[in-house]
């Protein structure tokens, strides 16, 4: 509940890159490509009261590297 979406290599497990948000995001995020044949991740960021995450209402992409 660091407030950071991350993405890890799946072979070693290394972080390659972290962005803090805008607020606490307790959703799944998603990924889908699009028209330009490039992959996005979408994560919607709300926080949540009892949680005790900033609160918010954000749908933030991100564009992955080829």
């Amino acid at each position: 509940l660091d407030q950071y979406l991350r993405a890890y290599d799946v072979k070693n497990g290394k972080e390659l890159w972290s962005s803090r948000l805008p607020a606490g995001g307790q959703a799944t995020p998603m990924t889908y490509t699009g028209k330009d044949g490039q992959q996005y991740v979408l994560a919607t960021v709300g926080g949540h009261g009892s949680l005790g995450t900033k609160m918010g209402d954000y749908i933030i992409a991100y564009k992955l590297a080829p």
